[in-house]
Protein backbone atom coordinates (compact mmCIF):
# COMPACT_ATOMS: atom_id res chain seq x y z
CA UNK A 1 0.00 0.00 0.00
CA UNK A 2 1.00 3.74 -0.92
CA UNK A 3 0.29 6.86 0.35
CA UNK A 4 0.87 10.14 -2.03
CA UNK A 5 0.87 13.72 -0.25
CA UNK A 6 -0.85 16.37 -3.09
CA UNK A 7 -2.15 19.63 -2.60
CA UNK A 8 -5.49 18.24 -3.42
CA UNK A 9 -4.97 15.33 -0.48
CA UNK A 10 -4.04 12.42 0.40
CA UNK A 11 -4.59 9.25 -2.06
CA UNK A 12 -4.07 5.86 -1.62
CA UNK A 13 -3.13 2.92 -3.90
CA UNK A 14 -3.73 -0.42 -2.54
CA UNK A 15 -3.91 -3.52 -5.27
CA UNK A 16 -3.62 -1.06 -7.60
CA UNK A 17 -7.06 1.04 -7.25
CA UNK A 18 -6.61 4.70 -6.59
CA UNK A 19 -8.49 6.25 -3.57
CA UNK A 20 -9.12 9.65 -2.34
CA UNK A 21 -9.08 10.12 1.00
CA UNK A 22 -11.71 11.92 3.35
CA UNK A 23 -8.92 12.59 5.73
CA UNK A 24 -6.32 15.12 4.62
CA UNK A 25 -3.99 15.63 7.75
CA UNK A 26 -0.38 14.11 6.95
CA UNK A 27 0.49 13.88 10.26
CA UNK A 28 -2.32 12.77 12.04
CA UNK A 29 -2.55 10.15 9.39
CA UNK A 30 0.91 8.63 9.52
CA UNK A 31 0.82 8.44 13.14
CA UNK A 32 -1.79 6.60 13.43
CA UNK A 33 -1.79 3.29 15.48
CA UNK A 34 -1.16 -0.05 12.91
CA UNK A 35 -1.20 2.25 10.11
CA UNK A 36 -1.82 -0.24 7.50
CA UNK A 37 -4.88 -1.54 8.91
CA UNK A 38 -6.08 2.15 9.59
CA UNK A 39 -5.55 2.75 6.14
CA UNK A 40 -7.15 0.05 4.62
CA UNK A 41 -10.30 1.06 6.82
CA UNK A 42 -10.32 4.57 5.63
CA UNK A 43 -10.41 3.77 1.90
CA UNK A 44 -14.21 1.96 2.04
CA UNK A 45 -15.36 6.10 2.55
CA UNK A 46 -12.46 7.44 0.05
CA UNK A 47 -13.70 8.46 -3.45
CA UNK A 48 -12.24 6.17 -6.12
CA UNK A 49 -9.99 7.62 -8.76
CA UNK A 50 -9.68 6.63 -12.41
CA UNK A 51 -5.80 5.54 -13.62
CA UNK A 52 -6.34 8.75 -15.78
CA UNK A 53 -7.40 11.04 -12.68
CA UNK A 54 -4.67 9.55 -10.35
CA UNK A 55 -1.88 10.19 -12.94
CA UNK A 56 -3.27 13.77 -13.15
CA UNK A 57 -3.20 14.34 -10.05
CA UNK A 58 0.39 12.85 -8.93
CA UNK A 59 1.55 15.09 -12.16
CA UNK A 60 0.21 18.46 -11.21
CA UNK A 61 -0.13 17.75 -7.29
CA UNK A 62 2.61 16.10 -5.88
CA UNK A 63 3.92 16.83 -2.79
CA UNK A 64 6.78 14.89 -0.91
CA UNK A 65 5.50 12.36 1.25
CA UNK A 66 6.09 14.67 4.39
CA UNK A 67 4.40 16.83 6.94
CA UNK A 68 5.81 18.67 10.15
CA UNK A 69 8.62 15.81 10.14
CA UNK A 70 12.03 16.62 10.55
CA UNK A 71 14.63 14.13 8.31
CA UNK A 72 17.45 12.37 9.54
CA UNK A 73 20.60 10.66 8.36
CA UNK A 74 22.56 7.70 9.18
CA UNK A 75 25.98 7.58 7.46
CA UNK A 76 28.96 5.03 6.86
CA UNK A 77 26.75 2.29 7.25
CA UNK A 78 27.27 0.40 4.09
CA UNK A 79 31.03 -0.72 3.15
CA UNK A 80 30.79 1.23 -0.06
CA UNK A 81 30.13 4.29 1.50
CA UNK A 82 32.97 3.58 4.21
CA UNK A 83 35.35 3.54 1.47
CA UNK A 84 34.38 6.58 -0.31
CA UNK A 85 34.33 8.37 2.57
CA UNK A 86 37.82 7.33 3.62
CA UNK A 87 39.07 7.96 -0.54
CA UNK A 88 37.41 11.81 0.58
CA UNK A 89 39.23 12.68 3.57
CA UNK A 90 42.67 10.91 3.04
CA UNK A 91 44.44 13.79 2.22
CA UNK A 92 42.72 16.30 4.96
CA UNK A 93 43.96 13.21 7.64
CA UNK A 94 39.81 12.16 8.07
CA UNK A 95 40.20 8.83 6.94
CA UNK A 96 40.29 7.04 10.24
CA UNK A 97 36.96 8.81 11.51
CA UNK A 98 35.25 7.06 8.87
CA UNK A 99 36.98 3.91 9.26
CA UNK A 100 36.34 3.72 13.00
CA UNK A 101 32.54 4.70 12.68
CA UNK A 102 31.84 1.62 10.63
CA UNK A 103 33.00 -0.46 13.29
CA UNK A 104 32.18 1.24 16.02
CA UNK A 105 28.56 0.22 18.39
CA UNK A 106 27.05 4.01 18.14
CA UNK A 107 26.14 4.80 14.50
CA UNK A 108 26.91 7.76 12.61
CA UNK A 109 23.78 9.76 12.54
CA UNK A 110 23.12 13.79 11.86
CA UNK A 111 20.40 16.22 11.10
CA UNK A 112 19.59 16.10 7.48
CA UNK A 113 16.68 19.10 6.91
CA UNK A 114 13.39 20.82 7.65
CA UNK A 115 10.21 19.13 5.78
CA UNK A 116 10.14 22.43 3.60
CA UNK A 117 13.23 22.10 2.56
CA UNK A 118 12.52 18.61 1.38
CA UNK A 119 12.38 18.55 -2.63
CA UNK A 120 9.66 16.38 -3.96
CA UNK A 121 9.22 13.91 -7.07
CA UNK A 122 9.90 15.72 -10.01
CA UNK A 123 11.11 18.91 -8.78
CA UNK A 124 14.26 20.56 -8.56
CA UNK A 125 17.54 19.38 -6.18
CA UNK A 126 20.70 22.15 -5.50
CA UNK A 127 24.56 21.50 -5.85
CA UNK A 128 26.36 23.98 -4.25
CA UNK A 129 28.56 26.57 -6.18
CA UNK A 130 31.21 26.49 -3.66
CA UNK A 131 31.69 22.89 -4.05
CA UNK A 132 33.98 21.47 -6.88
CA UNK A 133 32.51 17.39 -6.06
CA UNK A 134 28.66 16.91 -5.69
CA UNK A 135 27.26 13.49 -5.90
CA UNK A 136 23.70 11.85 -5.20
CA UNK A 137 23.05 9.04 -2.39
CA UNK A 138 20.35 7.05 -2.92
CA UNK A 139 18.84 5.90 0.42
CA UNK A 140 15.81 4.17 2.32
CA UNK A 141 14.36 6.14 4.49
CA UNK A 142 12.42 4.93 7.12
CA UNK A 143 9.10 6.63 8.75
CA UNK A 144 9.42 6.42 12.46
CA UNK A 145 6.48 7.52 14.28
CA UNK A 146 5.56 9.13 17.57
CA UNK A 147 5.27 5.98 19.27
CA UNK A 148 8.79 5.23 17.89
CA UNK A 149 7.76 2.56 15.46
CA UNK A 150 8.90 2.03 11.85
CA UNK A 151 5.66 2.25 10.45
CA UNK A 152 6.60 3.54 6.42
CA UNK A 153 9.67 3.51 3.91
CA UNK A 154 10.67 5.92 1.37
CA UNK A 155 12.93 7.05 -1.30
CA UNK A 156 15.17 9.62 -0.16
CA UNK A 157 18.14 11.57 -2.15
CA UNK A 158 21.04 12.65 0.45
CA UNK A 159 22.60 15.08 -1.79
CA UNK A 160 25.87 15.89 -0.90
CA UNK A 161 29.17 18.14 -1.52
CA UNK A 162 32.13 15.75 -1.25
CA UNK A 163 34.69 18.15 -1.85
CA UNK A 164 33.46 20.33 1.67
CA UNK A 165 33.38 17.38 3.46
CA UNK A 166 36.46 15.58 2.48
CA UNK A 167 37.99 19.31 3.63
CA UNK A 168 37.66 18.24 6.81
CA UNK A 169 34.56 15.95 8.62
CA UNK A 170 34.07 19.17 10.56
CA UNK A 171 32.29 20.73 7.59
CA UNK A 172 29.73 17.94 7.27
CA UNK A 173 26.79 20.29 8.36
CA UNK A 174 27.84 22.58 5.19
CA UNK A 175 28.32 19.81 2.69
CA UNK A 176 25.07 17.96 3.59
CA UNK A 177 22.91 20.56 4.97
CA UNK A 178 21.79 23.38 2.35
CA UNK A 179 18.91 24.03 0.22
CA UNK A 180 16.83 21.51 -1.33
CA UNK A 181 19.59 18.85 -0.68
CA UNK A 182 16.77 16.28 0.32
CA UNK A 183 14.63 14.81 -1.71
CA UNK A 184 12.00 12.23 -0.66
CA UNK A 185 9.14 10.47 -2.76
CA UNK A 186 7.03 9.69 -4.47
CA UNK A 187 5.21 7.66 -1.78
CA UNK A 188 5.48 6.38 2.05
CA UNK A 189 5.11 3.10 1.75
CA UNK A 190 2.96 1.31 4.38
CA UNK A 191 3.54 -2.70 3.93
CA UNK A 192 1.99 -5.45 6.56
CA UNK A 193 5.60 -6.52 7.13
CA UNK A 194 9.01 -4.91 7.25
CA UNK A 195 10.34 -4.07 3.68
CA UNK A 196 12.21 -7.19 1.66
CA UNK A 197 15.77 -7.66 3.30
CA UNK A 198 16.67 -8.01 -0.12
CA UNK A 199 15.20 -4.97 -1.77
CA UNK A 200 17.39 -3.78 -4.42
CA UNK A 201 17.98 -0.30 -4.80
CA UNK A 202 19.17 1.17 -8.34
CA UNK A 203 20.25 4.53 -9.57
CA UNK A 204 20.67 6.34 -13.11
CA UNK A 205 22.01 9.40 -14.11
CA UNK A 206 21.48 11.14 -17.71
CA UNK A 207 22.80 14.12 -18.88
CA UNK A 208 21.36 15.62 -22.14
CA UNK A 209 19.74 12.51 -22.75
CA UNK A 210 22.81 10.51 -21.98
CA UNK A 211 23.18 7.64 -19.24
CA UNK A 212 26.27 9.12 -17.51
CA UNK A 213 26.03 6.40 -14.33
CA UNK A 214 23.93 3.47 -13.70
CA UNK A 215 24.05 1.15 -10.83
CA UNK A 216 22.46 -1.25 -8.27
CA UNK A 217 22.66 -2.62 -4.78
CA UNK A 218 20.99 -4.88 -2.22
CA UNK A 219 19.55 -3.32 1.07
CA UNK A 220 20.62 -6.57 2.56
CA UNK A 221 24.59 -5.14 2.43
CA UNK A 222 23.60 -2.82 5.09
CA UNK A 223 25.95 -3.85 8.53
CA UNK A 224 23.90 -2.22 10.70
CA UNK A 225 19.51 -2.97 11.10
CA UNK A 226 16.92 -0.42 10.18
CA UNK A 227 15.49 -0.84 14.10
CA UNK A 228 19.23 -0.36 15.76
CA UNK A 229 19.43 2.62 13.29
CA UNK A 230 15.78 4.20 14.70
CA UNK A 231 16.90 3.51 18.52
CA UNK A 232 19.73 5.33 18.55
CA UNK A 233 18.23 8.59 17.23
CA UNK A 234 15.50 7.84 19.82
CA UNK A 235 17.65 8.16 22.22
CA UNK A 236 18.14 11.64 22.11
CA UNK A 237 15.35 12.76 20.86
CA UNK A 238 11.21 12.81 21.33
CA UNK A 239 9.34 13.56 17.66
CA UNK A 240 5.89 13.98 18.30
CA UNK A 241 5.04 13.88 14.82
CA UNK A 242 6.96 11.61 14.16
CA UNK A 243 10.79 11.26 11.86
CA UNK A 244 12.45 10.09 8.69
CA UNK A 245 15.33 8.52 8.80
CA UNK A 246 17.66 7.82 5.91
CA UNK A 247 19.38 4.87 6.38
CA UNK A 248 22.93 5.33 4.14
CA UNK A 249 24.23 4.87 0.80
CA UNK A 250 25.16 1.79 -0.89
CA UNK A 251 25.90 3.45 -3.95
CA UNK A 252 28.62 6.04 -4.48
CA UNK A 253 29.44 7.61 -8.07
CA UNK A 254 33.23 7.65 -8.38
CA UNK A 255 35.91 10.29 -7.97
CA UNK A 256 35.32 11.19 -11.73
CA UNK A 257 32.19 12.13 -11.55
CA UNK A 258 30.59 15.28 -10.14
CA UNK A 259 26.50 16.33 -10.81
CA UNK A 260 26.11 18.92 -13.18
CA UNK A 261 23.15 21.52 -13.46
CA UNK A 262 20.54 20.23 -15.70
CA UNK A 263 21.42 16.47 -15.06
CA UNK A 264 18.18 14.30 -13.98
CA UNK A 265 18.95 11.76 -10.81
CA UNK A 266 16.62 8.52 -11.21
CA UNK A 267 16.66 6.44 -8.21
CA UNK A 268 13.99 3.01 -7.32
CA UNK A 269 13.28 0.83 -4.50
CA UNK A 270 11.64 -2.37 -5.06
CA UNK A 271 8.41 -2.17 -3.46
CA UNK A 272 8.39 1.60 -3.55
CA UNK A 273 8.90 3.12 -6.82
CA UNK A 274 11.33 5.78 -8.50
CA UNK A 275 11.83 9.18 -7.11
CA UNK A 276 13.53 11.22 -9.95
CA UNK A 277 15.04 15.36 -9.86
CA UNK A 278 16.71 17.60 -12.11
CA UNK A 279 19.98 19.03 -10.91
CA UNK A 280 20.13 22.73 -10.67
CA UNK A 281 22.79 25.34 -9.17
CA UNK A 282 21.53 26.68 -5.51
CA UNK A 283 21.01 30.70 -6.74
Amino acid sequence: MKLYNTRKGIVVTHKSVHYLLIENNWDDLVNRTNLHRHVVQLKEAATVLSDSEFEDLLNDTLLAPIGSQEVWAAGVTYMRSKVARMEESQDAGGADFYDKVYDAERPELFFKSMPHRVCAHNTEIYIRKDSSWNVPEPELTLFINASGDIAGYTIGNDVSSRSIEGENPLYLPQAKVYEKSAAMGPCLYIPEEPIDKDAVISMSITRDGKEMYNDSASINRMKRSHTELASYLLMGFDFPQGVYLMTGTCIVPGHDFTLQPGDVVSISIEGIGTLENRVALKP
